[in-house]
């Protein structure tokens, strides 16, 4: 078993996930043991873009469950030599991983990857750690633990009647492509907030709310996620500058204001400060998410590690 993207999983795989998720984020949250389900387990983080959060997170979950992590840099990997990829997860596979941590800037690296070792008959399972622009799968299903954890809310109660504005970047987002994947899954109701250089194709995700301007956006939106301009997946650099951001869609104090009362701001890091968010407002936990995401994120990879690599068994 894979995941590739979210996609890949049935409702009852997200269910699953998604409970399994808060099971570990309370025996962490209680200091309890955590079972060592993947001792003698060895997994591979095998990172061909540069990551901190996603590629630490992953490591710390490993880590937790026992299992054996080793973590490929991208200046150490073979492919920076001409070696071909196929090549590269093939034998990182027959050298006993269990479970490879895929991240890379091309869409479809994690599929190619997993078709590679099943080609080979090698039962090593793939994780899509983040690639391309639409897909980075382990982020939205943290993003929802987050935001079902925030409400007080388990699986089963879902997320109707919740309000998510996606602000910033989302044309270039992977966070947003595979959140608009799973949110909707769960009842959540979403809205594209940015400039028109940012938002989807006109043709994509036509069931969703776009607006331009930030007041209206943000009106009655009980999350708001502010996502930065990712500047290194653009062909042409952007027409706004940080400043003229900042002051059109920059989340604040201020102008969270226009949302429900309550809301409560999310960002998958990393963070521009002064750009898309206020770092004032980021650091303020009693409406700032950002650290509960940080800490989910090493809960939920413990949850799919635990899942693809139990399920072997």
């Amino acid at each position: 078993m894979h995941l590739t993207g979210i996609a890949d999983l049935t409702d009852a795989d997200l269910h699953f996930l998604l409970n399994l998720s808060q099971y570990y984020s309370a025996l962490v949250g209680q200091d309890a043991d955590i079972p060592q389900r993947l001792k003698g387990r060895t997994q591979v983080n095998l990172f061909l873009e540069n990551s901190t959060r996603t590629n630490v997170s992953f490591e710390l979950a490993g880590k937790k469950l026992g299992a054996d992590v080793l973590v490929l840099p991208v200046a150490a990997s073979s492919v920076h030599k001409g070696e071909k990829l196929r090549d590269t997860s093939q034998t990182l596979a027959a050298m006993g991983a269990d479970v490879m941590i895929v991240r890379n800037k091309d869409h479809g690296t994690a599929q190619f990857v997993a078709d590679a070792l099943g080609q080979s008959n090698i039962p090593s399972a793939v994780v899509n750690a983040g690639e391309g622009i639409h897909s980075h799968p382990t982020q939205a299903l943290l993003d929802a633990v987050t935001i079902l954890n925030a409400l007080g809310r388990t699986v089963k109660d879902g997320l109707e009647g919740v309000t998510l504005a996606i602000c910033g970047d989302i044309r270039h987002s992977r966070v947003a492509g595979s959140n608009i994947e799973l949110l909707p899954r769960l009842g959540a109701r979403l809205r594209f907030v940015g400039p028109a250089e940012l938002m989807p194709a006109a043709s994509a995700h036509l069931q969703i709310e776009r607006f331009s301007e930030l007041r209206s956006g943000l009106e009655g939106a009980n999350f708001v996620m502010a996502l930065r301009m990712q500047i290194e997946r653009m062909n042409d650099g952007p027409s706004l500058s940080g400043q003229d951001f900042f002051e059109h869609f920059g989340i604040t104090h201020e102008t969270l204001k226009y949302a429900a009362p309550g809301a409560k701001v999310l960002h998958p890091g990393p963070m521009n400060r002064g750009v898309e968010i206020d770092g004032g407002l980021a650091d303020d936990r009693a409406h700032s998410l950002i650290l509960n995401q940080v800490a989910n994120g090493v809960t939920t990879r413990m949850a799919v590690l635990d899942a693809l690599l139990t399920e072997q068994d």
